[in-house]
């Protein structure tokens, strides 16, 4: 009797060993396309992007919607930094390709097609207190978006490094994880101002 346990031991191991084997080999077929085609989580660093999003807070990033749509003005974005494209940056779309964008005066115009004599943007997403410096005019090519941060004194940005490469965006912040409080859906800032 006492020859049988070790073999009844040793088999509900095996066992037990291929079942979760089963279960890793599974759960990653399931989440590795998921983590690098559909969705990645992301945790903000630093202040760039105060008051909207803050340090630590726990995001996931569409990264499927690029694949069949171009971001969008008023989009919030993830991508590789390209100047260490192993960091990643939190910005705000604020040129999009075959545009130019002048930062003077601590406003932002916008020249395109539909308004080549320009039109200053309106920001509501910043505060009061914020100042958007700069005294240069960045004409896009025609897969270049010029990004800022939301906190202006705080952020390094298009303003610092130029327009950012399509190739470099992951995708687009979607929802806010955390903290729980500020648990909500990212939508993209709409620029009136800019409709044709």
């Amino acid at each position: 009797m006492h020859e049988d346990t070790p073999v009844r031991f040793s088999d509900e191991l095996l066992s037990f060993l291929w079942e979760t084997t089963k279960i890793v080999v599974i759960s990653l077929a399931i989440i590795v396309p998921i983590r690098y085609y559909l969705i990645q989580p992301f945790f903000v660093k630093g202040s760039s992007m105060v008051p909207n999003f803050q340090d630590k807070d726990y995001i996931l990033v569409d990264k499927l919607g690029y694949r069949f749509d171009k971001p969008q003005r008023g989009d919030v974005i993830i991508f590789r930094y390209p100047r260490n494209p192993s960091d990643y940056f939190i910005k705000r779309v604020i040129g999009l390709p075959g545009e130019s964008v002048k930062v003077a005066n601590n406003t932002v115009t916008i020249y395109n097609d539909s308004h080549p004599g320009g039109i200053i943007l309106k920001e509501p997403y910043l505060t009061s207190s914020q100042r958007t410096e700069g005294n240069k005019v960045w004409k896009l090519d025609d897969n270049e978006y010029f990004v800022l941060g939301d906190n202006r004194l705080q952020s390094s940005d298009s303003r610092t490094w130029d327009a950012l490469n399509r190739s470099f965006i992951a995708g687009r912040a979607w929802i806010r994880l955390w903290p729980f409080n500020a648990a909500s859906k990212i939508s993209r800032t709409t620029y009136p101002e800019l409709k044709d």
